[in-house]
């Protein structure tokens, strides 16, 4: 998981959206209610989604596990818990099916003050509580987070396949990266084309993780065949 940048909607789309919001209250403002006017909000939706891809990264990946297409609008604020939100821009994240439907379907941890204990990538910064260990393809909480703690578990950011998924990335990812570097210092046009695929791929997570690598630990987990490369792309390609 990556920070994420939320864009703000156009006046009309803004405008919309708080229209369809009046309609849920004035409806009713119940979870039925809101549910039904968001199976049949076909302009909305589309505007919602409009507004959403530039935000997600290479070929729209989910905002959540950093692999699969985004195929679904998640409502980080399920409906059942508040269906005044069904319509609100900053409750809207792209999410593939499988985070969305099969793992936090309609969770929504809180702690004992009501404050959510999901981490919300286009409002603060995961690292925060969140740390990839990259030798493992783990996720683990920063600190013992318990955000990190129930963003991992609710998420399944460690099951098998993104594990796996990770791991893989990570191995083509410190060869993209020497490559690349070979090719800048050649001046080899094609580097940028190298540049882009790397950063448009899956798992860019990992990338992510690799360039906030502290100096002193780079070594031992890229190898020192990689931290030229390495310094050079945190250089032009950082977070």
């Amino acid at each position: 998981m990556i920070p994420l940048r939320r864009i703000p909607l156009s006046a009309d789309a803004e405008k919309l959206l708080t229209k369809w919001t009046g309609r849920v209250s004035t409806e009713g403002g119940t979870s039925k209610t809101a549910r039904e006017l968001w199976r049949n909000a076909h302009t909305p939706k589309r505007r919602v989604r409009d507004a959403l891809e530039p935000m997600a990264r290479g070929n729209v990946r989910c905002m959540y596990c950093d692999d699969s297409r985004a195929t679904d609008i998640d409502h980080f604020q399920p409906i059942e818990k508040a269906p005044l939100r069904t319509f609100d821009w900053a409750n809207h994240l792209l999410a593939c099916s499988y985070c969305n439907s099969n793992a936090k379907r309609e969770l929504y941890p809180v702690d004992h003050s009501g404050t959510c204990l999901l981490i919300d990538p286009t409002a603060e910064d995961p690292a925060d509580h969140l740390m990839l260990l990259l030798l493992s393809g783990e996720y683990v909480p920063v600190k013992n987070s318990p955000k990190g703690q129930q963003t991992i578990e609710v998420f399944g950011l460690n099951r098998r396949e993104l594990v796996k998924g990770r791991l893989d990335a990570f191995d083509r990812a410190c060869s993209n990266i020497r490559d690349w570097h070979l090719l800048v210092q050649d001046s080899d046009a094609h580097a940028d084309r190298v540049a882009r695929a790397l950063l448009d791929s899956p798992f860019i997570d990992v990338v992510h993780a690799m360039t906030r690598l502290k100096p002193t630990v780079a070594p031992k987990v890229v190898g020192p065949r990689t931290v030229a490369a390495l310094d050079a792309w945190r250089s032009a390609h950082g977070f």
